[in-house]
């Protein structure tokens, strides 16, 4: 439980010296802007690896309900696979869409 809020802490300050690093008027820090472009990178490669694991996902789903012959378990699964993907992926969307949302309110 204490992982978790030393987690939480370090993201807040990380967020708070980012966020005051924005609303001066001189230029960033050269370790605030070696931030920035490190995490809008990562964004983009979480972007473009989850499009096609979640593709996968759902073929897996579809596949294991198709040859399920009958039994209720991996029709189960199957089903379960789906609904996971699809909302994991819509989840990282979401989280994507939000982002660049605080991105242009905070980079005028």
């Amino acid at each position: 439980m204490h992982k978790k809020y030393k987690i939480i802490f370090f993201l807040l300050i990380i967020l708070s010296i980012i966020l005051i690093s924005s609303q001066s008027y001189a230029a960033d820090p050269k370790i605030v802007t070696t931030l920035k472009k490190g995490f809008e990178a990562i964004e983009g490669w979480i972007i473009k690896i989850s499009t096609p694991a979640a593709a996968v996902a759902v073929g897996t789903g579809v596949f294991m309900k198709k040859f399920s012959f009958g039994d209720e378990e991996k029709i189960r699964t199957g089903k379960r696979l789906i609904r996971g993907s699809l909302f994991s992926y819509g989840f990282i969307l979401a989280i994507d869409l939000i982002l660049s949302a605080i991105k242009t309110i905070i980079d005028p």
